[in-house]
């Protein structure tokens, strides 16, 4: 008789609410498509985006006892068709004893819609959909209507970058299907299910949200226990004994979509806590440590990039400058504050433009600058100028540190060079630096800036301890005719940085930059050139030259993919290897197979060394191979949201990151300097 009651009631609402307020949407919809240029034959993804007012929720595709789930009416042209909606992970509320399955957060439904490939580029494609929906209070129901319209004109499918990210976080939220049955069993009114999850496998707050209407109490509590590989759910029976489909919470936003067969239920384990109805999910933030640790991490891992390959081009012309000095103190002490000065502020510089772009919803981590191939295309362009002024083509102030320090084009040159030192150093994230960086974006702005200026102090730290510790200082060679001959090696180191760079740009945005980088040294070797004819008899020749070399990098930019996107991934190196996916990670882990999990870049040069030092080994082939270990490589050479995403969550913003997740327990995360015996160790453990 309660239950007849409350559904009088809530149908009383649904009419009133008809009647006076049916156009107020309080839980406001919207249709975006992620592409509206889909290729013929291809699939394009629609989100149905709803933003609840406060106070208010939508429902799940089953509501519970009470509510209304989407329902949608297509008008599609012919050979056009919309596949089953995908719902994200929803939370229960209980109200006047009716468990609703709801949304209280913006959250986005996502279809699939299949475009037919005897469609001609360039026809449009109308989509009309009539959607009703239910929109709620804790006391009252408000239908919702709208219809959607959207026309799609076909094209190359091509997606921009901030619908790829925003999708990625969208698909994201949706459930992995679960590829192994459950077993359920039913004792009277005790309905037990027994849902495969590895022991140990990270778990928050479970509850089991039923697809299958009569076969188990809504409202009904829920009691979980771990028993081994299994997660057993305890509840009531509704009306019908039999198997159940549904989705199984496992964390906050994370779930599992379950099918069940009838089977033994295993007896005992642990009893875990589960989610209880109006539970206020609060996004969990991570514990780091002081700020104090995190600076000196910083500190210390700038001080120990001047270790890596990538930064000994930049050292050299740092050498130079001071050998030139000839051990005059004062000068020393300028020409090393001038270069702090460079390093710290591009350091800092680099770390406002990301937390900026991350704010603005980009999906970015540090050294993002090299994932750009106009930012490559620059580098590459400045790597050949100061190869040929080493290598005595040309001169310039600027790279000469004249002594005319009044005039300050020796501070100028030391400033200049502590900017290219940071832009070339930051992307080979070191021991120490990878969890201050990743701290900096969760940190709040004033405390992340200062882990940027840290990390640029580590950098420029020896040339401060030469300039300002005399004892140092006098350990450096006189200046002499070795000075010139010097100055000519390093035009060899920088050069091969120019061929590296070439190299990535030619990773990034496909074989046809190649051209384009080529033609472009062509051009810029050109105007060096005429720079070193003109520069004593006109005083506006490096006016030509710095002109002439931003119009070379600006025309260059033209002839590149307008998107990193539109080349596509390369071959994993390590054989075999599956390409990174968070849903395949997680089913993976769902079946208990091991897996080697790392993130690499073709800029890192850390990574590349461990590939080959370390991962690319017969011995670790051999060994993933006998222990049956699945091997997962995460390619951050170019944007990927869903990677940014998961070094974040993990309080990373960079590669490398290399984790082995075993069959049973938590994910170990080893060193950033590998070993074929570290790896090792690691999986024996």
């Amino acid at each position: 008789m309660q239950r007849l009651l409350q559904w009088l009631l809530l149908s009383f609402a649904l009419l009133t609410a008809q009647a006076s307020v049916a156009q107020e949407l309080n839980v406001p919809g919207r249709l975006v498509a992620e592409t509206e240029s889909p290729a013929p034959g291809a699939s394009v993804t629609l989100a149905f985006v709803f933003e609840p007012k406060p106070g208010w929720h939508g429902y799940w595709e089953n509501p519970g006892d009470a509510g209304l789930g989407l329902q949608l009416e297509w008008k599609l042209p012919a050979g056009v068709s919309a596949g089953k909606p995908r719902f994200p992970v929803p939370q229960p509320l209980l109200i006047g004893g009716l468990m609703n399955h709801v949304y209280e957060e913006p959250h986005a439904v996502l279809i699939d819609l299949r475009i037919p490939d005897t469609v001609q580029i360039g026809e449009t494609i109308p989509l009309d959909v009539a959607a009703n929906w239910l929109a709620c209070t804790d006391t009252i129901c408000v239908p919702q209507q709208g219809r959607f319209t959207a026309r799609l004109k076909i094209g190359d499918g091509k997606i921009d970058r901030a619908k790829r990210s925003q999708f990625d976080l969208w698909r994201a939220a949706i459930p992995v299907p679960l590829d192994q049955a459950a077993r359920y069993t039913v004792d009277g009114k005790r309905y037990q299910i027994a849902i495969p999850y590895p022991e140990n496998a990270p778990l928050d707050r479970p509850y089991f949200f039923a697809l299958t209407t009569d076969r188990i109490r809504y409202a009904a509590p829920q009691a979980a226990r771990r028993v081994g590989d299994w997660l057993v759910i305890e509840t009531e029976m509704q009306e019908q004994a039999g198997p159940v489909e549904g989705l199984l919470r496992i964390g906050n936003g994370q779930g599992l979509l379950v099918r069940s067969v009838a089977g033994n239920i295993p007896e005992g384990g642990a009893e875990v806590a589960t989610l209880s109805a109006n539970d206020k999910l609060a996004a969990s933030s991570p514990e780091l440590p002081a700020l104090p640790w995190l600076m000196f991490g910083a500190l210390l891992g700038g001080l120990l990039l001047n270790l890596m390959p990538c930064v000994f081009p930049i050292l050299g012309l740092k050498a130079l400058t001071l050998a030139k000095a000839g051990g005059d103190e004062r000068e020393a002490r300028r020409d090393a504050l001038a270069y702090t000065a460079g390093v710290v502020i591009s350091c800092l510089a680099l770390g406002a433009i990301m937390l900026s772009l991350r704010t603005a919803g980009e999906e970015i981590g540090w050294a993002f600058q090299l994932q750009e191939p106009v930012v490559v295309l620059g580098l590459l362009l400045l790597m050949v100028l100061i190869t040929a002024n080493l290598a005595g083509l040309f001169e310039l102030n600027g790279f000469t540190m004249s002594d005319r320090l009044a005039r300050s084009p020796g501070l100028s040159g030391s400033f200049w060079t502590g900017v290219l030192a940071a832009v070339v150093a930051t992307p080979c994230t070191g021991p120490f630096m990878a969890a201050a960086m990743g701290a900096a974006i969760l940190l709040p702005t004033a405390e992340a800036m200062l882990l940027f200026a840290s990390l640029g102090l580590g950098i420029a730290l020896p040339f401060l301890l030469i300039a300002y510790v005399p004892r140092l200082r006098a350990m450096l060679p006189k200046p002499g005719p070795w000075l010139e001959r010097f100055r000519r090696l390093m035009a060899i180191p920088m050069g091969l940085t120019a061929l590296a760079l070439l190299w990535l740009l030619w990773r990034l945005a496909g074989p046809d930059s190649l051209l384009t980088g080529s033609i472009a040294i062509g051009i810029m070797l050109m105007l060096i050139l005429i720079y070193r004819a003109l520069q004593r008899r006109s005083r506006h020749a490096l006016w030509l030259l710095l002109v002439g070399s931003i119009l070379l990098i600006t025309g260059g930019a033209l002839f590149l993919p307008q998107s990193p996107e539109s080349i596509g991934k390369s071959e994993a190196a390590f054989p075999g290897a599956l390409p990174f996916n968070a849903k395949k990670l997680a089913a993976l882990q769902a079946k208990g197979s091991p897996v080697f999990l790392y993130f690499t870049a073709d800029w890192c040069v850390t990574c590349k060394v461990n590939e080959a030092a370390a991962i690319n080994r017969e011995e670790t082939v051999r060994l993933f191979k006998d222990r049956g270990i699945e091997v997962m490589v995460g390619d951050f050479t170019r944007r990927d949201p869903e990677i940014a995403r998961f070094l974040a969550e993990r309080e990373r913003s960079g590669v490398p990151l290399y984790l082995f997740y075993p069959a049973t327990g938590e994910p170990r995360e080893l060193p950033q300097l590998l070993t074929p015996a570290a790896i090792a160790d690691a999986i024996a453990n």
